[in-house]
């Protein structure tokens, strides 16, 4: 996603609670790259799962990002919530203006199998891994006005995970939809499977 037309774009990027944490990798590549950006993150599931790491994380990522000359946004939300996609996306908005990139790096991930999965946790990882990626992607559309890239953190990872990887191949289901059915606005939305091993409870969100 590079910004060609002289303006500073803006992107908002889901699931950047920790510093040593893929999100937060691709803020900085974005900031380095001249993009503004949208951060949304959720303490209590990284207080959960990330003990060690600090409360202010995502504070300090953020005075890192606007020393490498970016504008921030921080923006807690509870994915689980129905409501909060389209709530994230209008104050991304407000914040930075019309957004150009939408970055899906959040993951509700827990292990569990065939079984000893809960129904509680499988329609939990459903509904903040494709049923809320599917909303942002949704909103983020609607808002676009000069057209847009969309990057979908995705997985192959299923035996062992079941919820987290039912979930995540019902993303790669969706970011191929949205490949088909927002070109016409001029939008590009792709699937991207991190190269590094799926551990427990890698991703924010």
């Amino acid at each position: 996603m590079d910004p060609t037309d002289g303006r500073r774009p803006a992107a908002l990027v889901t699931g950047v609670g920790r510093l040593n944490g893929i999100a937060a990798g691709i803020a900085m590549r974005l900031a380095d790259e001249g993009w503004d950006l949208a951060l949304s993150y959720w303490r209590p599931y990284d207080d959960e799962l990330f003990a060690a790491t600090g409360a202010d994380e995502p504070e300090r990522l953020a005075a890192g990002l606007r020393g490498r000359g970016a504008r921030v946004a921080l923006l807690p939300a509870d994915l689980a919530i129905p409501t909060e996609p389209d709530r994230l996306v209008a104050e991304a908005g407000r914040e930075l203006g019309p957004l150009r990139g939408l970055v899906l790096s959040h993951a509700e991930g827990r292990d569990s199998g065939i079984l000893d999965t809960s129904v509680d946790a499988f329609d939990r990882h459903v509904a903040v891994n494709a049923r809320a990626s599917w909303q942002l992607i949704a909103a983020f559309a609607r808002q676009v006005v000069d057209g847009g890239a969309i990057v979908a953190l995705t997985s192959d990872h299923t035996a062992g995970n079941l919820p987290y990887g039912s979930s995540k191949g019902a993303l790669d289901r969706i970011v191929k939809a949205a490949s088909v059915e927002l070109a016409d606005r001029g939008i590009r939305a792709v699937g991207s499977r991190p190269l590094c091993a799926r551990r427990k409870g890698w991703g924010s969100r």
